[in-house]
């Protein structure tokens, strides 16, 4: 079943063309900081917002492209990163005691 296009969220990848960081203004007060030759997704609405419009026909950024139809509240998968458990030892089932 298919969710009405209201509720589909899609994000753009956006690259840095230039050589040097920048800092992209979003709507709501955000601001994206993208390195020198890095992408970043950003939501489809903030590419009408005019700072960003403003970057694109300058040449300092550029779209790249849709990088998925998400929904609200769906579970993006794991990306493989890091593993869920935190660095403490060994993970053993078992406590150590005595002096350390």
């Amino acid at each position: 079943m298919a969710l009405p296009a209201r509720y589909a969220v899609v994000d753009m990848e956006i690259r840095n063309t230039t050589k040097r960081p920048l800092k992209v203004s979003l709507p709501q007060g955000k601001k994206l900081f993208l390195g020198p030759n890095a992408t970043a997704s950003i939501a489809a609405k903030a590419l009408e917002h005019p700072p960003v419009i403003a970057l694109i026909e300058k040449g300092d950024i550029e779209v790249v492209g849709k990088e998925g139809g998400q929904t609200p509240g769906a579970a993006g998968g794991d990306k493989g990163g890091a593993s869920a458990q935190t660095g403490r030892g060994g993970g053993s089932a078992m406590r150590r005691s005595g002096d350390r």
